[in-house]
């Protein structure tokens, strides 16, 4: 199969014609993946083929290194984990429904057996195979995510609402949407019908997230019920808080979100990783992610409050991401039946609508799918670039779907002919699509491709426990290597003291903050260093300072170079030291002498210095190919997913200049064969059908193929020499024309040549622009010396909690 995913085209499937009802067995439809920038929206009813079609959208979107996120209502994107590169029945007999194969007759095996020939054929027919499926695979993690259950990854937005960064607040709009959304779904959950202009609980609430977000501060759940029944403010308005929202009332308002944080079955929702959209989309390592967030076991006030979160997220990480006219990812949701509606403005409407409007810009794709045309506001989606149109159920499905084209079309200024769309519309059947694309010249009839994933339907609870048991488990045993041994109790030690020991003047001590309530509490004291390390790389652009803090704990001494056994703490991550110990009872182990002698403190300031100077280089991995470095602090996985979103533009860029630099030449030598045609028909007119069934055989082929815009045949590129063929023996049939035919045949050779080189420029964008043949080098930067700067060299004391006669683990 041509190897078309390289150039950002995405397989849908092959032209179909409704008159006769057949499918085209060479015409493949391609769709510009840079098209979905624009958006995208599937209508169909139960059994078009919706679900199948989508799918494959996020099966080509994966090869082609584009991660999605999909909120999956119904159990359907499950399936995306149900892909069997070597077809074995054994892989589908998991997987078959047991009812099925009673119904059809057959038992498990035989009904795996069935549909293992069936995929393998469907595949095939398809010019598919189990290799295309194995490279699926191995271009993205499928991972299924369970809010508020620990089916699949448990996935929590209760831990905290986190505050926007400074750029965002300055953002007035997007903040005041941003507040309202997040009211607005918290209400849903409580069941409360919040009007952002009428009702109080949604203006205290919006008031009291200003408030605290303004602040800088991250708003967990105990906080925001304790600002409910004692606000910050006294006046919301010009009144006065007890006249707006008496203190009683805000305290049964308070109870009721206490009552539903306290409920057993809401626990779950406070268990799980914290929201967070470049982790949803990539995995540790840099490898794109479909995240399927599976909704369907929540009842309808989780699913809007959660959606109503999700967006919101989306929509503030896409305003972190810089511009760019290619895909960067893919926000999928598979049914949006009462999400968007057309005169309802529910929680989930304002940041759906704004992402619509917005996403394009950053390069995130939204693609909405429903089987309730009838229930979608047409207005919000004008700008919508691509429909897909499937079979439709009723009349009225029919008429929406036609007004929502015809404003899309208006929108754009594109021309829209609704008797001819809605013939078009009568006849579609199942897995049978109108594509209209506004980047396109007219809308395409196509029949969808075999899905390389088996669509067995909705996966349920168990089987998505069983389907995310592997990754589950990869996942505890990274967690586990992770889990940090530092800072544990030295083998040797100073003696126990019941009392805090006292410095001699001069000295300086810190306390770290204790982490929970521990019962009984021990501080061991450390040797905190802080400084600042200066690094400049001219050719990498690079002019970074960063705050480097060691810790060393004292054990039973420290010696002249403490730091050479110390381990760096993460400054953003270092907390508000305290001047006093969290338990004035708690017992202290005893200060080696050296750390009640003033002097050692300067030397120990020098010796940091000459550490860090010796052991701390500024990593930085660079690109030759794109001429790109990495930031300062990025990972090598944070590097390579920018890397792989500027191949992708400028592999986007390359396509485009292919088409700009081929078409007016193409266009000249069809002007040319036009010519030579009819030099040819005055000759002899019983020629003339012949030689232009020759000339448009190429001109359709070429570019067709080579430029993908259109539905892309893959006999184009044997077509060009056949039509050559045709054309010498046109010209040995008549010696009257042979000049003239001769001259066409010249025509034609140039076009073979033209072709050709087209051909060869496409390898070398798909080799130049491929990620994976790019390489990575890795550059040390070491620090200025002469900029080095000691801030700090103080005595701290870290928390243990002590379990029985052991004091066993951290308590900071």
């Amino acid at each position: 199969m041509t190897d078309f995913e390289k150039l950002g085209q995405f397989y849908l499937g092959k032209k179909h014609d409704l008159a006769s009802g057949q499918t085209s067995v060479s015409d493949l439809v391609m769709y510009d993946s840079k098209d979905l920038t624009t958006h995208a929206v599937c209508v169909g009813m139960t059994g078009s083929g919706k679900t199948g079609l989508c799918l494959s959208l996020l099966e080509e979107a994966a090869i082609d290194g584009i991660p999605t996120i999909a909120i999956d209502p119904k159990g359907d994107l499950g399936n995306l984990m149900l892909t069997f590169p070597n077809l074995r029945p054994e892989d589908f007999e998991p997987w078959i429904e047991p009812s099925e194969a009673v119904r059809q007759g057959l038992s498990p095996s035989e009904m795996a057996k069935k549909v293992a020939d069936t995929w393998t054929r469907g595949l095939s027919e398809w010019g598919q195979s189990g290799e295309r499926i194995q490279r699926f695979r191995d271009a993205a993690e499928v991972a299924i995510y369970t809010p508020a259950s620990n089916a699949g990854r448990p996935l929590t937005v209760l831990k905290s609402f986190n505050a926007p960064t400074s750029s965002q607040l300055q953002d007035a709009e997007a903040y005041r949407d941003r507040i309202m959304s997040a009211v607005s779904g918290l209400l849903a959950l409580l069941q409360i019908q919040g009007d952002p202009i009428s009702s109080r609980e949604h203006i205290l609430l919006s008031s009291l997230f200003d408030y605290f977000w303004k602040s800088g501060q991250n708003i967990e759940m105990g906080q925001l019920i304790q600002g409910i029944t004692a606000p910050p403010f006294t006046k919301v308005g010009f009144l006065d808080l007890e006249s707006f929202y008496p203190g009683p009332d805000r305290f049964k308002l308070a109870m009721m979100l206490n009552n539903l944080l306290s409920a057993p079955g809401f626990a779950a929702w406070l268990e799980g990783e914290t929201l967070d959209i470049p982790k949803l989309l990539h995995t540790p390592d840099g490898k794109p992610r479909i995240a399927v967030i599976s909704i369907a076991h929540l009842s309808d006030q989780e699913r809007m409050f959660f959606v109503t979160i999700l967006l919101n997220e989306i929509l503030s990480w896409i305003r972190t991401q810089p511009g760019t006219s290619s895909l960067r990812a893919i926000l999928y949701m598979d049914e949006v039946f009462g999400y968007f509606p057309p005169t309802a403005n529910p929680p989930s409407k304002t940041p759906m609508l704004t992402l619509l409007k917005q996403a394009r810009a950053y390069g995130l794709g939204c693609v909405l799918a429903t089987q309730n045309p009838v229930d979608l506001d047409y207005k919000g989606l004008s700008n919508t670039g691509t429909w897909f149109l499937g079979r439709l159920q009723t009349e009225r499905d029919k008429l929406r779907v036609l007004e929502g084209l015809e404003g899309a079309a208006a929108s754009t200024g594109a021309n829209f002919d609704r008797a001819k769309m809605e013939q078009i519309l009568a006849g579609l059947g199942s897995r049978v699509f109108l594509m209209n694309n506004v980047h396109e010249d007219q809308p395409v009839i196509f029949r969808s491709r075999w899905a390389l994933s088996y669509l067995r339907g909705p996966v349920t609870r168990q089987q998505i426990e069983q389907l995310m048991r592997p990754l589950k488990s990869a996942s505890l045993g990274a967690q586990a290597d992770s889990v940090s041994r530092s800072f544990a109790a030295p083998t040797n030690e100073s003696p126990q003291e019941n009392s805090r020991p006292v410095l001699p003047p001069g000295i300086a001590e810190a306390f770290f903050p204790v982490k929970g309530s521990p019962e009984k509490l021990l501080y061991r004291p450390a040797l905190l260093g802080q400084a600042r390390a200066h690094y400049v790389d001219s050719k990498s652009a690079i002019d970074h300072w960063d705050e480097v803090t060691l810790l060393r704990l004292a054990a039973d001494g420290l010696g002249a170079d403490p730091w050479s056994e110390s381990e760096e703490w993460d400054e953003k991550d270092l907390p508000q030291l305290t001047a006093q110990p969290n338990d004035p009872n708690a017992i202290f182990r005893d200060l080696p002498k050296e750390l009640l002698q003033k002097k050692p403190y300067s030397g120990w300031e020098s010796a940091l210095k000459a550490h860090i100077y010796r052991t701390h280089r500024l990593s930085i991995w660079k690109c030759p190919e794109l001429k790109m470095a990495s930031n300062p602090g990025e990972t090598e996985a944070a590097f390579r997913i920018r890397i792989g979103q500027k191949a992708r533009e400028q592999r986007d860029l390359q396509v485009e200049k292919l088409r700009a630099k081929y078409q007016s030449k193409f266009a000249t030598l069809e002007d040319q064969l036009l010519r030579a045609q009819q030099r040819i028909e005055r000759e002899k007119s019983q020629k003339s059908q012949k030689t232009l069934s020759a000339a448009v055989s190429i001109g359709g082929g070429i570019l067709g193929a080579l430029f993908g815009r259109k539905a892309v045949s893959s006999a184009n590129l044997t077509r060009a020499g056949s039509a050559i063929k045709t054309a010498s023996g046109m010209a040995k049939e008549a010696d009257d024309i042979r000049q003239a035919e001769q001259s066409m045949e010249a025509i034609l050779q140039k076009k073979a040549d033209l072709e050709a080189k087209v051909e060869e420029e496409v390898q070398t964008i798909q080799h130049q622009l491929d990620p994976q043949f790019m390489t990575l080098e890795e550059t040390d930067i070491s620090p200025r010396k002469s900029d080095l700067t000691v801030n700090s060299v103080m005595l701290v004391w870290l928390p243990y909690q002590v379990t029985g006669s052991a004091d066993s683990e951290r308590a900071f």
